[in-house]
């Protein structure tokens, strides 16, 4: 359903701004310099004369192989089971964007056309820089890993701790905002408050909403968007610390672009049955051509069905890129390295399995990230109490395209 009504509003959204390109002729705009249909950085755009409408529309593909398989291990027993090499079109999206009435009033959609999702919507005021509004469904922004689209990061995918501490897409209403001071008073911010049901949940599954903070300090001055690679090499050092927070109550204990679900050695309970509060420390820098993000995570899981029965989760990962062009003449520009090193330690008595992920990547920018390869090489080391510790090496090359 989503699918043709997505393609039905995008023919007509075409079709209406070729329309409007007569008219405004009095307008004062320079009619030679004016053109109604150009691509730029969000695709291809289509913008009426006086500007009070703008339409954006991209796609983007991304193919990946990988062996021995693509997943991560998520349980001890994976190790031991059949392996399937695979090439895959791993996404394939359909993001349209823009503004409408005034520029200040903009919206966006992303579609999962692979698997018939609607990912993203949402409706924002831009109107002021120190404080903004959307509601919609959208990526909240509580770490720097899951909120980077995966067509902007430095690995082929995010680490082994995304499973365990995202919180997603998630339907609701958010205040947000930079703060610019002198000094090091350099603040941005986000608050909001949503259903906390996952992606395609227009319901909370009781009276108990989902609320999310985050504050991130720019103490260098410039901030930093959530993108992988210092790809613009900034000649001066700009860098992040970020705390979030979130706390819910909700039959789930993870969540995914499916929606909610259930971590390992938990089912999908009742409504209100969990209650989840989760808090992050996150750390990123870019400075000539080198860039760095790190993410320090604690989650606790209460059983409200079982005598308030508590989990405490930890994990982390920190990353790190450099293109050598910029301390070898000899190096090609559009080459990068990057790895990463993430851990994840869970307290179940029903699954006490420590995971550990050690990534080597090297991507080569044809066209910055709307057009590049990634291949990479992962180690992963599980342990696990009364068990031997197992391992496992995976290989994964993938070209991520925005036409």
């Amino acid at each position: 359903m989503y699918f043709f009504t997505g393609n039905s509003f995008f023919i007509v959204m075409i079709l209406f701004f070729l329309s409007l390109d007569g008219f405004g002729q009095e307008n004062d705009m320079d009619t030679a310099a004016y053109t109604p249909v150009k691509y730029g950085n969000k695709g291809f755009e289509f913008r009426t004369r006086d500007n009070k409408f703008l339409l954006q529309i991209q796609s983007r593909l991304q193919f990946r192989f990988a062996t021995p398989e693509d997943q991560d291990p998520v349980t001890f027993d994976d190790f031991d089971s059949k392996k399937n090499a695979s090439f895959s079109i791993n996404r394939a999206r359909l993001k349209v964007g823009g503004h409408a009435f005034k520029p200040w009033l903009k919206y966006y959609w992303e579609y999962e056309l692979s698997q018939s999702n609607l990912l993203n919507y949402t409706i924002t005021i831009d109107k002021w820089e120190w404080m903004k509004f959307m509601v919609g469904q959208w990526k909240v922004e509580y770490t720097r890993e899951r909120r980077i689209s995966s067509g902007e990061q430095q690995m082929v995918d995010r680490s082994v701790i995304n499973r365990a501490f995202t919180i997603d897409r998630q339907q609701g209403a958010e205040i947000y905002g930079h703060i610019k001071g002198k000094g090091l008073v350099d603040f941005n911010y986000w608050v909001a408050v949503a259903t906390g049901t996952g992606r395609g949940s227009r319901e909370n599954d009781d009276s108990h909403l989902m609320y999310f903070g985050r504050v991130q300090w720019n103490f260098l001055g410039p901030y930093l968007d959530f993108e992988g690679s210092d790809l613009e090499i900034h000649l001066h050092p700009a860098a992040e610390i970020a705390v979030s927070g979130v706390t819910n109550r909700s039959p789930y204990t993870r969540f995914s672009q499916a929606g909610g679900g259930a971590l390992e050695g938990y089912e999908n309970g009742l409504p209100g049955q969990y209650s989840v509060n989760q808090a992050n420390i996150e750390t990123a820098f870019k400075y000539k051509g080198f860039s760095w993000q790190s993410e320090f995570h604690w989650k606790q899981i209460i059983d409200r069905f079982d005598n308030d029965k508590t989990d405490n989760l930890h994990g982390y990962y920190v990353e790190a890129g450099y293109f050598f062009h910029q301390l070898v003449n000899w190096w090609p520009e559009p080459l990068e390295i990057a790895a990463r090193n993430a851990g994840y330690m869970p307290n179940r008595e029903a699954d006490q399995t420590k995971k550990r992920e050690t990534s080597v990547a090297t991507n080569w920018f044809f066209n910055g990230h709307k057009n590049k390869v990634t291949a990479e090489v992962s180690y992963f080391n599980y342990d696990k109490i009364s068990d031997v510790p197992t391992d496992q090496w995976r290989f994964r090359l993938q070209w991520d395209i925005s036409l």
